[in-house]
């Protein structure tokens, strides 16, 4: 891989720069290093931007798109890059449909980050170079802009196989104007104070699973004790590592706290909860419609309706709720009625701008709930 010089791109440039190429549509799950990018695809080319569950799905949807003659783009965080590695191994590499990724590299080596990020960092060019796809580092300057491009689409045409840009920290330039903030209901909860409400309404043994993100870092800053697990990284695993605790802890209450973009990331886990209906589960999501943790892009749960999803799946319940005393009288129920229970929780995007990172080490947090659940 190669570097470049100094500065930052601007992201309506580098948009240009790929659609004056023919590449276009975009898909893919937001990544805070591109979330300029991604914003002036919303704003400026929202027929050409597709919002994807997970990254899996943005390349298989990128496969059709060029199957259908287009020249698509891929825009992903390399923590999600595990997610891309069956379809781009088994689809594009099989029927050669060249796609072109934009990886974002968060835990570059010599470069702080969270701890989830520290292998998938050390790896990325690694990774991607051992599934067959060159990549290079995207430059910086104008200037270099072009010319890569250029040759990407060659190698691209010639080998029929997928090229990926490697994004790091601060490629992109922070985007002015046209900020286009999404407005929601004022009467809605903030996530902290749901939190609250699932806390104060719980069996205190209950063991409680937390998705990674702010939701995590939220739930420890507040209500922080041995029964809850801190999942950091692995965005959309929290209720299945909740069903694998509630099914083997010896009949303990267990409650997840989910989010609608980790839910959406792996909705099969609703499939398999559904077929556990006797597993005492309380499955809080908390929606706000957004992707809060890299920038609060929109995510799709707006326009689905999750609680039909999990009764199709064979959730015993289903809640859509709004209140706090909605939230408390459903969590309630929940753990007196026992079984699989899905509550969701409609909640208004943001959140404290000084929230902190976890203090505990994930390690620290696993050995302590391990204990937890053994007592």
């Amino acid at each position: 891989m190669t570097t470049s010089g100094p500065g930052a791109l601007d992201a309506r440039a580098l948009v240009t720069a790929l659609q004056d190429r023919g590449f276009g549509p975009f898909t893919g799950v937001p990544c805070s290093f591109l979330g300029p990018v991604i914003s002036h695809l919303e704003a400026e080319h929202p027929q050409q931007y597709v919002i994807a569950a997970n990254e899996g799905e943005a390349v298989a949807l990128a496969a059709g798109a060029r199957l259908a003659g287009r020249r698509p783009v891929v825009i992903l965080q390399n923590s999600g890059l595990g997610n891309t590695v069956n379809p781009l191994t088994s689809l594009c590499h099989t029927l050669r449909l060249p796609v072109l990724l934009l990886v974002t590299w968060r835990g570059r080596p010599g470069q702080e980050d969270e701890p989830q990020h520290e292998l998938m960092g050390r790896i990325t060019p690694e990774l991607l170079t051992a599934m067959g796809i060159r990549n290079e580092l995207l430059p910086t300057d104008q200037a270099e802009l072009g010319p890569v491009l250029d040759a990407a689409a060659e190698h691209m045409a010639v080998t029929g196989l997928p090229f990926a840009f490697v994004v790091p920290k601060g490629a992109i330039a922070p985007r002015t104007g046209g900020g286009g903030t999404r407005h929601r209901d004022a009467r809605l909860m903030k996530r902290a104070e749901a939190i609250a409400h699932v806390v104060g309404a719980m069996d205190p043994k209950t063991l409680l699973v937390a998705t990674t993100g702010k939701t995590a870092r939220e739930l420890e800053r507040d209500w922080d004790r041995p029964e809850n697990l801190y999942v950091v990284g692995s965005m959309g695993c929290a209720s299945s590592v909740a069903l694998g605790v509630a099914m083997h802890a010896g009949g303990r209450k267990v409650a997840v706290l989910d989010g609608d973009g980790a839910a959406l990331m792996r909705l099969e886990a609703m499939a398999t909860i559904g077929q556990r209906r006797d597993t005492d589960l309380c499955h809080v999501l908390l929606d706000n419609e957004a992707y809060e943790s890299t920038g609060g892009q929109p995510t799709v749960s707006a326009g689905v309706d999750l609680c039909a999803i999990a009764a199709a799946c064979g959730y015993r319940h289903t809640r859509d709720v709004t209140t706090g005393e909605a939230v408390r009288d459903a969590v309630r129920h929940a753990q007196e009625a026992g079984g699989t229970h899905l509550i969701r929780v409609r909640i208004a995007p943001g959140s404290d701008p000084g929230l902190g990172r976890p203090a505990f080490p994930p390690p620290r947090s696993a050995a302590r709930f391990m204990e937890a659940v053994a007592r």
